[in-house]
């Protein structure tokens, strides 16, 4: 279909959701001819550039995003909304330095509007066509649409029918023209065989500093007490292996195949309620005891609309109870409905883009 055309693909480093869900379309660009490169930077960077060891990376740094501490990230996003808006401009800059070297044929962007070329096919990934946000809520979805207009192609990593995995994230009444939906993706695929040591409770984390070391640390204050054996995986690909304190083993990085593997074996998963996250969990055909980053407009959107269904079971980071989840551990939800010939469809397209 590409015929070893090289493509960019460069997803957002806001955690490491972005990186992993690019890793599905990664698969698929290979397995349709073209030649990817990984444009990104810090742990995201890691992380695809292990999953992929033979594909050609480039360093594309991004703005890095601070949360606050307490319940409340409006005072911490308001005072960060004037170098996220320079960020675009000074990501395009960039782009545009590197692109002429890496000869490139399209670019693919996962939420980082800065990476496009008005004379090269571009495509935008993103799920928050409406995003919720701390402040100017209807002014800042404006603004977002006209990014995402700038691009050729949007496509919309969710189900059509409303209101798929996002909810109004994803679905409204005025999508922009130039919008596709691909479908629910993830990098998980069912495990052919369950790991000989299984975990009771295996929790996963990422995301924005400080609230990512917050969530860790009342994680394993409770799990290291906790009968049984569990693994917390920190979200840090390069940072020191692993270690252990009472019942608890933590490791910095698991790879796609045994991540799938010790959340399908275990007693209870408990993860934040990132977008990327619920994918994962329900290709797994998995529930799990979500816990949205406090004060994160979308994830306590995500918390509130699947704790509703039932096909998660959702708490607050303060008070955090464990044991009780485990008394009561969330149902099997309904499989996802996986749709390939959404992104074939879409790929056949970005091909012809290219003719």
């Amino acid at each position: 279909m590409f015929h070893g055309a090289r493509i960019l693909v460069a997803p957002l480093d806001w955690g490491l959701g972005h990186a992993t869900r690019c890793v599905p379309i990664i698969r698929q660009l290979m397995a349709h001819g073209a030649t990817p490169i990984i444009a990104a930077d810090q742990a995201p960077l890691v992380l695809l550039a292990r999953e992929f060891p033979e594909l050609e990376t480039v360093r594309l740094p991004g703005l890095t995003i601070r949360y606050s501490e307490g319940p409340s990230q409006l005072w911490s996003m308001a005072r960060q909304f004037p170098a996220m808006v320079r960020s675009v401009r000074q990501e395009q800059a960039l782009f545009d330095r590197l692109r002429s070297d890496l000869r490139l044929d399209a670019v693919i962007s996962d939420q980082r509007f800065g990476v496009r070329g008005a004379d090269l096919p571009s495509v935008l990934i993103t799920h928050q066509v409406f995003p919720f946000t701390p402040f100017a809520q209807g002014a800042l979805r404006k603004l977002n649409l006209r990014h995402m207009a700038r691009f050729d192609r949007c496509w919309i990593m969710d189900e059509p029918e409303a209101p798929g995995l996002a909810g109004e994230l994803s679905h409204g009444a005025q999508l922009p023209a130039n919008a596709r939906y691909i479908g629910v993706h993830s990098r998980m695929k069912h495990p052919a065989h369950l790991p000989t040591t299984r975990h009771r409770v295996v929790a996963v984390i990422s995301g924005p500093e400080p609230q990512r070391t917050l969530f860790e640390q009342r994680l394993t204050e409770q799990l290291r007490d906790l009968p049984g054996r569990h693994l917390l995986v920190r979200g840090l690909p390069g940072a020191p292996g692993q270690d252990r304190t009472g019942n608890l083993e933590r490791i910095s990085h698991l790879g796609s195949e045994d991540l799938a593997a010790a959340l399908t074996a275990a007693d209870l998963v408990v993860s934040r309620s990132g977008y990327t996250t619920l994918m994962d969990l329900v290709t797994l055909g998995r529930s799990a005891l979500i816990v949205p980053t406090p004060g994160q407009a979308e994830q306590e959107y995500l918390g509130r609309i699947h704790g509703r269904t039932g096909r998660f079971m959702v708490q607050e980071q303060d008070p955090l109870d464990i044991a009780r989840a485990l008394d009561a551990p969330p149902q099997t939800p309904p499989a996802a409905r996986t749709d390939s010939t959404l992104l074939e469809s879409a790929l056949r397209d970005l091909a012809g883009l290219l003719r």
